[in-house]
Formats: structure tokens, C-alpha cells, sequence
């Protein structure tokens, strides 16, 4: 969410100079090239990477020792097909996490609610096709993983995503 807000205020801020200048920038050539630039770069810099602040925030919790758990932990070479349900997997037990440090009022609550809020407005536009393979797995058949290996499959995961 964080990357979407700095995208619109971007936009905004170039909608009001377009607004004013439109009509001077198209009377030449440069005006329209700086005009396609305008228009494309900030489109391209907010969908660099849609999970850039999740893996932000995971950085900030994968050293913490306030959390102990053992969570679903799905492989990172999975198939291209199985991406979405993989990287749903491991938001869901991002809220294991959350739930854990609710109780135990660790550290690092706010990073972790950050990680599940984000991962959650990313998903949300994505509903699960009906036609995913087979062969992809359900959460609970990944093996149970201690949090920091958890965390480093879960890096991993985003930065292949991020390519």
C-alpha cells in the first residue's frame, strides 16, 4: 500500500503540471516526449515490484527473537502454476506470526501486521483460478519449518516474483 500511495501522490503531481503546461508542452516536439515520458514512467516505477515493502518488512522481522513458532513453509522451486497458491500459503501463516506476537507482544508486531496487510491487497485482486493445477499443494501438505527458515523461503519467494 505503501508504493501505491507514493504512485498516486507522483501521478498527482504530474497531472497538475500537464494540467497547466498541456496545451505550451504539445505546441513542439520536446513538449511531447517530455509529455510520453511523464505519462509512462510513473506506471513503470509503481509496478517495478508489488511486493517491495512486504519484503522490506521482512527484512526488518527475520532477526527477531521474540518468535518462535513452526509454520507451513512452501518450497521455492515450485511451478510457475502453483506462484499464487505458494505465495497465499505463505501469507496465511504470516497471520500465525501476527497471531504470536499479539500474545506474546513481541517486538515486531507492527512489521509483521504490515507483511499481512500488503500481501492481502496484493492478493485480493488476484482470486484463485479454478483451473490451478492439480499438482500445486495445499498449505498444510508443505513441511512444518522453524520461523527463520520460514522467512528465508519466504525472501526468497518474493524476489523470484520481483525478477
Amino acid at each position: 500500500q505503501k508504493t501505491h500511495l507514493k504512485s498516486i501522490c507522483l501521478q498527482h503531481q504530474l497531472y497538475l503540471l500537464l494540467s497547466s503546461y498541456f496545451i505550451c508542452l504539445l505546441k513542439n516536439e520536446m513538449g511531447l516526449i517530455i509529455f510520453f515520458l511523464c505519462a509512462y514512467v510513473p506506471k513503470t516505477a509503481a509496478e517495478h515490484c508489488k511486493w517491495a515493502e512486504v519484503l522490506k518488512d521482512l527484512e526488518q522481522i527475520k532477526t527477531s527473537k521474540d518468535i518462535d513458532v513452526s509454520l507451513y513453509t512452501a518450497n521455492t522451486d515450485e511451478d510457475k502454476e502453483c506462484q499464487e497458491p505458494v505465495m497465499r500459503c505463505f501469507f496465511l501463516e504470516t497471520k500465525v506470526i501476527l497471531q504470536e506476537c499479539l500474545i506474546k507482544k513481541c517486538s515486531k508486531t507492527q512489521d509483521v501486521l504490515n507483511i499481512w496487510k500488503n500481501g492481502n491487497a496484493s492478493l485480493g485482486n488476484n482470486k484463485l483460478n479454478s483451473t490451478i493445477s492439480a499438482k500445486c499443494k495445499e498449505c498444510e501438505e508443505y513441511e512444518e519449518k522453524n520461523f527463520t527458515e520460514f522467512i528465508q523461503s519466504f525472501v526468497k519467494v518474493i524476489q523470484k516474483e520481483c525478477k
